[in-house]
């Protein structure tokens, strides 16, 4: 189970305005905006370090409120586990690529859609591996000579020879 830094950690981490971090001072202010309460950056800083690791329920409730969380978030597992893999689809949503991915998904029938999740489980398998298409970079083997990641003979992905083979030079 997460500690209590761990979880403010991934908050900070996850729920980022345009990109980016929120600072102490932002979660601090808004912290004490929420909860009429005092809180101080360097107090939210050693929360989310594990220095301090008792916070009050008025702490957690405003922590919780501003980033738009249930406070059962930091007790309960099963809502920090759902909470989480929502965090992570909405990060995930803000690509462009991943939400085009899924809006055409959704035209998809049930067929196509279990042939995609075939794909890039196929995908994140030559990932995971480091071998094939996954490892290549705009065109170009680990060794740097052209290919397209399959067949390892320097071919490119358009059926040219590549550098070391038969054909074009």
């Amino acid at each position: 189970m997460p500690s209590l830094a761990e979880k403010i950690d991934k908050l900070f981490k996850s729920i980022t305005p345009g990109g980016r971090e929120y600072t102490y001072e932002e979660v601090a202010r808004g912290c004490s905006e929420l909860s009429g309460g005092t809180f101080s950056k360097t107090y939210i800083w050693q929360l989310r370090t594990g220095q301090r690791d008792n916070p009050t329920k008025r702490h957690l409730e405003a922590l919780a409120a501003y980033f738009h969380v249930p406070v059962a978030y930091f007790f309960d597992e099963d809502t920090a586990e759902r909470i989480d893999t929502q965090i992570a689809l909405a990060s995930a949503m803000r690509n462009a690529e991943v939400r085009d991915i899924a809006l055409r998904a959704m035209s998809m029938d049930d067929a196509g859609r279990a042939s995609l999740l075939r794909i890039i489980a196929e995908v994140t398998g030559l990932q995971s591996s480091g071998t094939g298409a996954a490892n290549t970079a705009n065109g170009r083997r680990q060794d740097g000579k052209p290919g397209d990641g399959k067949s390892g003979d320097g071919a490119t992905a358009d059926g040219e020879a590549g550098e070391g083979t038969q054909g074009r030079a």
